[in-house]
């Protein structure tokens, strides 16, 4: 049997790695940021752009939703271009794959609405890479993932 990547050596992280999960979680703690999260988890269900304008319609609602993302975009930028270590961050940021199964649906719609094909770029880019690493870690998790996400 194959050994997943934590019963192999582990990617070594360093602190300056740690700080920025840290920071990273201070930031989600936040109560505007929490309520956003809130919103975001239980409200937020499009399959297609009619109904992600509709959601976001409100200011309220278009603040929330726009909180949510661009802080996974840019924690995922960090990922994305090296700042932050890739496996420390897949062990300790689930969320994430939650998030994307979310917006997944309506990416490329957005984009085209808002003619900016880089729009989650980030998201996409370290959520494709994330997948892979719990299929690989954790056979059936994303799976489970998917089917709580997916919008009714």
């Amino acid at each position: 049997m194959a050994q997943t990547s934590t019963q192999k050596q582990a990617t070594a992280g360093t602190f300056q790695d740690a700080e920025i999960i840290l920071r990273l979680y201070d930031l989600r703690r936040e109560d505007k940021m929490r309520k956003a999260r809130h919103w975001f988890q239980t409200r937020f269900k499009a399959n297609n752009l009619d109904e992600f304008q509709k959601q976001t319609a409100t200011a309220e609602a278009n603040a929330y939703f726009r909180n949510v993302i661009n802080y996974w975009e840019m924690a995922c930028m960090f990922v994305a271009r090296g700042i932050l270590n890739e496996e420390m961050f897949f062990e300790i940021c689930g969320e994430l794959l939650s998030v994307w199964e979310k917006v997944r649906p309506i990416l490329q719609d957005v984009r085209k609405t808002r003619k900016n094909p880089l729009f989650l770029k980030y998201t996409e880019q370290v959520a494709g890479r994330y997948i892979d690493w719990v299929n690989s870690e954790a056979p059936g998790a994303y799976d489970w993932i998917v089917s709580l996400n997916r919008p009714q």
